[in-house]
């Protein structure tokens, strides 16, 4: 299990019910220009156009903003005036497009402090089963990328294509496992998909412990786990919202992937130890087999009643070009969701670096090299717990935390001894985990109930899909021009990757409003 969901804003709330301020037959805002100071400035001109469910419009609350600013007898300068226009328009053409596109639900205030979302009994198992399941799934990948090194005397190509091998499923069927968790029970899927795991982990423990493990089992091992990880992901990262529901959305992201890096913390480190003291990676796979069942039980135990599902999606043509389109149109999807493709071509590999630059370059052991993982992940884990406090990331939260991870990548690879490179990862960490919070919280509270699986489905597709091009890419590079250069060259092209992502969201954004603005003229002139 990995860090979960946000449920996504549409125009109708949680069980269906419109949400105040989107109803499709409210009238939308006026776009005329507001008055001039001159005009009437009577607060209860401004109460007047106040509604029970909306609250004070733009207009009424820049007449509250002159009656509180402008002393009588006074009028605004012209840059005072020009100002109050400028933001006029944009809060009405904010409230313009949240209708037109159905996200005009506003997130409601989520109080009751960091840990607010474990007080939902479903919710507070799920948390305490992916605690544990993640745990042996960081040990189940360390003893993983050990197992591979022993079995090909230290090759970097063959730990990258494992790793790719593990991600290329999702970039080849991700979509698909996106639009099953959108007609399918979800908690029933991720049921199955845990079970099936659980079995997979078994089988390889087994035949590491007998002896009998080579290297083409682990690929495929690595492979038949990302078919399954098709489904599981996006089912799981769509599923929190049913127990949560919106206002605690955000604070349940942020929550999982504290787990998820807690776990990152934990389970290196645990296994690099029992590896060194068992003498094999193969227990690790075993422990990893026994943590599915703390996730089967949670799940099993839930309350069925508490679950706010939506009604499934019947099955129809076209559904996947269908989300796909909603994406294309939606500039504050599209954002996130090509910042963390570009970004995540070379965070899966991160991980295999820390391994090659532990061994490689430092001669670091396995106890040292699960310190280095743990080092990563309190980073990650101190960043988690902030955006936990967070109701909605920014766009500059965003950006920001991209450009920073690109920037810690090449400090880590320049970094000349082993505790210098153990506490540049801490900040790596930080910044990674606040990219990737603040994007699959964007995403899932711009997607409605009904398109969100495929939203989902595309997200971990960008999120995933990139591993099988630069995982194998940088594991060549580190082989051919040693450790150090490829985790320089992956901060250099997470830098490029960012800027790559806010280039094409506005070009896109542009094509997409030059097209409404035409069908809109040519309704207009018809």
């Amino acid at each position: 299990m990995a860090d979960a969901a946000v449920e996504g804003a549409d125009s109708r709330g949680e069980g269906g019910a419109p949400a105040g301020g989107s109803d499709p037959g409210e009238a939308q805002p006026d776009l005329a220009e507001p008055e001039e100071p001159g005009a009437s400035a009577d607060p209860q001109d401004a109460e007047a156009h106040a509604t029970p469910s909306t609250g004070p419009g733009w207009r009424a609350k820049l007449r509250g903003l002159h009656v509180a600013r402008v002393l009588p007898g006074k009028t605004l300068g012209w840059r005072a005036r020009a100002r109050r226009r400028r933001v006029a328009r944009a809060a009405a053409t904010s409230e313009l497009q949240a209708v037109e596109t159905g996200t005009a639900q506003a997130v409601p205030e989520a109080r009751g402090g960091m840990f607010r979302s474990l007080r939902n009994h479903n919710y507070r198992l799920f948390a305490i089963g992916g605690v544990i399941s993640n745990v042996g799934g960081w040990m189940q990948r360390t003893a993983q990328d050990l197992l591979v090194l022993d079995l090909t005397n230290g090759s970097a190509v063959a730990l990258g294509v494992t790793t790719a091998l593990q991600f290329l499923p999702l970039l080849l069927f991700g979509l698909w496992g996106g639009m099953l968790a959108d007609r399918y029970p979800k908690r029933r899927l991720l049921m199955i998909a845990q079970s099936l795991m659980g079995v997979l982990a078994l089988t390889m423990g087994l035949l590491v412990v007998t002896g009998n493990a080579q290297f083409w089992h682990v690929y495929v091992m690595a492979f038949v786990l990302g078919l399954i990880s098709c489904v599981e992901v996006p089912t799981r990262q769509s599923f929190v919202v049913e127990m949560v529901g919106r206002k605690d959305l955000a604070n349940a992201v942020a929550l999982n992937a504290s787990s998820f890096n807690l776990a990152r913390v934990v389970g290196p480190a645990v296994a690099g130890v029992l590896i060194s003291v068992l003498g094999g990676t193969g227990p690790m796979f075993l422990v990893n087999a026994l943590s599915f069942v703390a996730v089967l039980s949670g799940l099993a135990l839930m309350r069925a009643s508490e679950l706010t599902a939506p009604d499934p999606v019947p099955r129809a043509k076209g559904q996947l070009r269908e989300g796909l389109r909603y994406v294309l149109d939606r500039p504050d999807l599209l954002l996130p969701i090509l910042l963390v493709a570009f970004v995540s071509l070379f965070t899966q590999s991160f991980s295999m670096s820390i391994a090659l630059m532990a061994r490689g370059v430092f001669g670091a052991g396995a106890s040292s090299f699960g310190l280095a993982s743990s080092m990563f992940a309190v980073g990650a884990l101190g960043g988690a717990l902030m955006a936990a406090r967070r109701v909605r990331p920014s766009r500059k939260l965003l950006i920001g935390g991209a450009v920073s991870f690109g920037l810690f990548q090449i400090a880590t690879g320049l970094a000349p001894w082993y505790p210098l490179y153990l506490l540049f990862l801490i900040p790596a960490g930080v910044a990674l985990i606040s990219v990737n919070t603040a994007a699959n919280t964007s995403v899932q509270l711009a997607s409605s109930p009904e398109m969100r699986g495929r939203v989902m489905g595309i997200y971990v597709l960008v999120f995933t899909g990139g591993a099988p091009i630069g995982a194998p890419l940088l594991g060549w590079i580190s082989e051919m021009g040693g450790p150090r250069v490829g985790v320089m060259i992956g901060g250099v092209l997470t830098l490029a990757g960012t800027g790559a992502a806010i280039m094409l969201t506005r070009v896109i954004g542009r094509r997409s409003r030059a097209a409404v603005r035409g069908v809109t003229a040519a309704a207009a002139g018809a």
